[in-house]
């Protein structure tokens, strides 16, 4: 985690401005361009492919053993 303070107004504006052109979030933004001026090698498939890893563990989620709702709804219909 990291907390930058006293920003300066113009660069605060820039990225801002990056950053919905790009339709990024504010600190995905920043760390894009930190990233590039570090020159740290960005590999976005590997990005990519940790969200979807993310995204599928999100299946293991104590909900998904839940009756469909629309099994439900038909269910109750039938009373």
């Amino acid at each position: 985690m990291l907390q930058i303070r006293n920003v300066p107004e113009h660069i605060y504006k820039a990225l801002l401005e990056q950053s919905r052109a790009e339709r990024r979030s504010l600190s995905r933004q920043a760390v894009i361009v930190l990233e590039r001026g570090l020159e740290v090698p960005v590999d976005l498939r590997a990005r990519r492919r940790d969200v979807i890893r993310r995204i599928r563990e999100l299946d293991k989620s104590p909900y998904k053993d839940l009756p469909d709702a629309a099994s439900l709804v038909r269910e109750d219909r039938d009373r």
